[in-house]
């Protein structure tokens, strides 16, 4: 399994077909009998969920709605200062609520007239290559469970927030969106599972943690950065490495921390000409070419 499976709390059935979600030892919400059958329940949505039906519907509490309303307010001040004008720009367009966590199916709707792009429920990690494939039918599986109201600003697993307010906010540009299109369309080009692990590294170190120099300095485009109240304030102080696909595709990281190591763009349109032009052209044979320049990871 690749590193970014570590994120998500496993959810398993069990013999009598109950779902539970296995939090781990230190996430702020295992001692929270409420927060664990809370989060079970909308584990279950998604897993008795099936392609063509309606999507299902969270019935979130006002405990649930307040977090959102928290942490919403405050990425909204953070993205004037350190967001990339792509996104400034993704977040005007799509309009998200800022009073209450909004529904898969109202995320979908905002995206219908801009980009297309549909979500889809997902219970917790999705197999990478379900995962990037769906993006290129416009397709982005979601998780619905928002973080533990005891630490708004911080969540140890990607929840709500950062599936909307990093995710959705850019799926609402099209020059963002063309990206994600282009980055399914390469994993389900590649055919071995090396390949399909560097084309995933490149999507980490560009859609969820990239960065692009503005004029007034290096600004976040990647939606981990964007939905990270902590990281978005200190990404500037990460290495910033000149932007280079076969670099991205071997670098290592540590999910359990703030990314030492980011790759930065002199402008967005090295990031669509560069990353973009990789995820157009990936083929199995390109990627050992390119693994084969930075065979350590440093």
């Amino acid at each position: 399994m690749f590193t970014e499976g570590q994120l998500y709390a496993p959810v398993v059935t069990t013999d009598g077909g109950a779902v539970v979600v296995e939090l781990g030892h230190d996430h702020p919400g295992v001692g929270d009998p409420a927060y664990r059958e809370r989060r079970n329940t909308i584990a279950a949505l998604a897993l008795d969920w099936a392609p063509g039906q309606a999507l299902p519907v969270a019935a979130y509490t006002d405990e649930e709605h307040e977090v959102w309303r928290v942490v919403s307010a405050e990425l909204a001040r953070k993205h004037e200062r350190l967001a990339c004008a792509p996104a400034r720009a993704g977040r005007e367009r799509i309009a998200l609520p800022t009073d209450h966590i909004p529904q898969l199916t109202d995320v979908t709707a905002a995206l219908a007239g801009l980009t297309g792009f549909t979500y889809l429920p997902a219970a917790g990690l999705v197999p990478l290559r379900e995962f990037y494939g769906a993006l290129a039918d416009r397709q982005f599986w979601s998780t619905q469970y928002i973080r533990h109201h005891s630490v708004p600003l911080y969540t140890p697993e990607p929840d709500v927030v950062h599936e909307v307010i990093g995710h959705a906010i850019t799926l609402a540009d099209d020059s963002y969106a063309d990206l994600y299109i282009a980055a399914g369309r390469a994993a389900r080009r590649v055919q071995s599972l090396d390949a399909l692990e560097f084309v995933s590294k490149v999507f980490w170190f560009s859609l969820e943690f990239g960065v692009v120099r503005e004029v007034d300095g290096p600004k976040a485009y990647g939606a981990g950065l964007l939905s990270s109240y902590g990281e978005i304030e200190e990404f500037v102080e990460a290495d910033l490495r000149p932007l280079d696909i076969a670099a991205m595709g071997v670098q290592t990281y540590d999910i359990t921390h703030y990314q030492p190591v980011l790759f930065a763009a002199t402008s967005w349109t090295e990031v669509q000409d560069v990353v973009g032009g990789f995820f157009d052209s990936a083929t199995d044979e390109s990627i050992h070419g390119l693994r084969a320049r930075h065979p350590v990871n440093a």
